[in-house]
């Protein structure tokens, strides 16, 4: 899933990171806590880890790339002569997305791209990210070198892009950007690569849902018609319940005041939202035990018992809980409609600052080779962000049912906290 945006105060701030080279690796793995194969190291807590690796580290791995020629505007191997040979990601996320740089997209990028050496800065869930925006804009301010040469999967990404601190993208400088949707690059200004994604869908028991609804208003009635059979976590406590509760409120608040609060929080929009919060409450005699679990996979444990039959989930927790077999194989998901469900996408941001602009813009290209978009949704359950119908067969069935390149963008972080107290104080109970 994706991380929710969030509004970043660039105070200043020092960090502390450990960078190893390929020769000190070892003595870092003990440190770390762990390393896989091509040298990535997990983290604990706020700290940041620094991996950097050459072409040999690519040569060791098992994820080739789908040829080596550069985008418009990147450096080729004769060209890169006068240019910073290293690029430097960083990325705040969680482990999954890290394994997915370290395991499947650095190796595949080094063998296309050997004139690069990757240096990878890793905060776990975004511990950093405040840290690394305060660096990002005073750099910037400064005319210094950023902490970064690109930003992938960070809380400030939008904030930054936005703010004018990413370098404008199109076809022209990410030739792949022509396969994406268009509208994903709204949210940032046309200055960050929508690269993956995720969406709450509907999922449902297809032993026990004879007629699966197609609507928001048919899922509403079936969870009347179905008491106990049905719940949603929590909206302060994970994204899939969240999103319930937001796309029910969506459904009785104007088109001008929706996209009021995609921006930003607005009491007179909020105003809108008491129909269906009345609605909501009005589901409370309806849904499982008259209680709410607490987070998105006590959700996904309830419909893997076969206690409930119908609830909301992440794209990807649903996903790999099927592949991991948590889910059984009757279990399906779908999308509504009138409104869907939300979700968004994940970015790739290149500051306006970086020191290795060529090199970013081959990997932000790069990451939406059908290749590289086909192991986002094998290694994370991710979404891809360009059409499935470019994917490899088997991964479009994997995706069946998902649309998954449906995208509705949900409230913005002040709006959704406002929702959530909200829903709080006048939901349960």
């Amino acid at each position: 899933m994706t991380r929710p945006v969030r509004s970043i105060s660039p105070a200043a701030a020092t960090v502390s990171r450990r960078v190893f080279g390929r020769g000190a690796l070892a003595a870092g793995i003990a440190a770390a806590g762990g390393c896989s194969a091509n040298g990535s190291t997990s983290t604990t807590g706020g700290s940041l880890t620094s991996v950097s690796s050459g072409p040999s580290g690519a040569a060791e791995a098992t994820s080739p790339g789908s040829g080596g020629s550069a985008p418009a505007g990147a450096a080729s191997p004769a060209g890169a002569a006068g240019a910073s040979s290293t690029l430097t990601v960083y990325a705040g996320a969680d482990t999954n997305v890290q394994t997915l740089w370290t395991s499947s997209i650095f190796p595949g990028f080094q063998k296309a791209f050997p004139q690069y050496r990757i240096s990878f800065v890793f905060s776990e869930h975004g511990a950093n990210d405040d840290q690394e925006y305060a660096r990002l804009g005073a750099s910037i301010k400064t005319g210094s070198k950023p902490p970064a040469d690109l930003i992938a999967d960070s809380g400030f990404t939008n904030t930054a892009a936005t703010a004018g601190q990413f370098i404008a993208v199109s076809p022209g400088n990410v030739p792949n950007l022509a396969k994406v949707q268009q509208p994903l690059l709204g949210p940032v200004n046309g200055r960050a690569v929508p690269y993956r994604g995720s969406a709450v869908l509907l999922a449902y028991d297809s032993t026990k849902v004879t007629k699966v609804p197609r609507t928001l208003d048919d899922v509403l009635a079936w969870i009347r018609a179905n008491p106990g059979r049905f719940t949603y976590n929590t909206p302060s406590s994970g994204g899939s319940g969240g999103s319930f509760v937001e796309t029910v409120v969506d459904r009785y608040t104007s088109p001008t005041h929706l996209s009021t609060l995609i921006a930003g929080a607005d009491p007179t929009a909020e105003k809108d939202w008491d129909r269906g919060l009345s609605v909501l409450h009005g589901l409370n005699s309806s849904v499982y035990q008259h209680v709410y679990p607490n987070g998105n996979q006590a959700v996904l444990d309830l419909l893997g018992k076969g206690q409930i039959w119908m609830a909301p989930v992440w794209s990807d927790q649903f996903l790999s809980a099927v592949s991991a077999g948590q889910l059984g194989r009757q279990v399906k998901a779908t999308q509504i409609s009138g409104p869907s469900f939300t979700g968004g996408a994940a970015y790739l941001g290149i500051p306006t600052n970086s020191t290795n602009p060529e090199a970013a813009l081959a990997l932000a290209d790069f990451v939406l080779r059908p290749a590289q978009q086909a192991m986002i949704v094998k290694t994370i359950a991710g979404f891809p962000a360009v059409p499935v119908t470019t994917l490899p067969a088997a991964v479009q069935r994997e995706l069946a049912g998902t649309d998954a390149n449906h995208l509705r963008s949900g409230l913005s972080s002040p709006a959704g906290d406002d929702l959530s107290r909200l829903w709080q104080s006048r939901v349960p109970g």
